[in-house]
C-alpha cells in the first residue's frame, strides 16, 4: 500500500541485504538514510528546516524496513550495509489507526503511517515537496472494510456470531508478560 502511494519508490525483498545488488547500487549512487528509531538517529521532529536540509541533502534515499519489529531488528543485524547508514527518526505524537493489529508499544506506527509522518516532516524541512493530504486514505479504507467485515460478516462466513464487538489492539504487554507455549509430544 505504501509503495502505491509513493512515486519513485521500490520494494526490495529480503532479510540480509549485505550482498543485494540493487541495495548496494542505491547506496553507491545516492545519499541514503535508514528510517529506524534509536538514540543515535537524526530526529526529524526536533530539527529546524535548515538542519534537515543540510543533513539530508537534495535527493536522499530513505530505506524503510517493512515487517514486524523482530523481523526489522533481524534485517538490521544481518545487513552490514544498512548498519552503516545514518538513521533518521521522529517523535511520534499520534496513536496508530491500525486497530486490527497489535503493536509492541502504544506509539508504534504501521509502515504507511510512519512514511506519512516522515513525508510531512520532510515537506516541512524543505527536503520533500509532495502532497500528503490523502496519503492515508487507502489505509483508512482498508481498516474500515476489515472492521465492517468483522461486525457484519457475510451469511456464508465461518463466523456465525454477528453480534461481535471490536476490541482495539491497544493492550501492550511487557516482554516479561509475553509467553511462549511449547506443546511437547508425549
Amino acid at each position: 500500500m505504501t509503495k502505491l502511494q509513493l512515486e519513485n519508490s521500490e520494494i526490495i525483498v529480503g532479510v540480509d541485504f549485505t550482498k543485494n545488488k540493487r541495495v548496494n547500487e542505491l547506496l553507491e549512487n545516492t545519499a541514503s538514510f535508514l528510517l529506524y528509531p534509536g538514540n543515535d538517529s537524526f530526529n526529524l521532529s526536533t530539527r529546524k528546516s535548515a538542519d534537515v536540509n543540510s543533513f539530508m541533502g537534495d535527493h536522499p534515499n530513505i530505506f524503510i524496513l517493512d515487517g514486524t519489529w523482530p523481523c526489522a531488528r533481524k534485517m538490521i543485524k544481518l545487513s552490514k550495509n544498512l548498519q552503516q547508514l545514518k538513521r533518521v527518526s521522529f517523535d511520534n505524537t499520534i496513536k496508530s489507526k491500525f486497530i486490527i493489529k497489535q503493536q509492541p508499544e502504544p506509539l508504534c506506527l504501521s509502515t504507511i503511517e510512519s512514511v506519512y509522518t516522515v513525508l510531512k516532516l520532510l515537506n516541512k524541512g524543505g527536503v520533500e515537496h509532495c502532497e500528503t493530504k490523502d496519503f492515508l486514505l487507502p489505509f483508512e479504507k482498508m481498516i474500515e472494510n476489515q472492521v465492517e467485515f468483522i461486525l457484519n460478516p457475510p451469511a456464508n462466513s465461518y463466523r456465525q456470531n454477528k453480534n461481535r464487538a471490536i476490541t482495539p489492539k491497544d493492550r501492550y504487554k511487557k516482554k516479561a508478560q509475553r509467553g511462549i507455549i511449547f506443546n511437547q509430544g508425549s
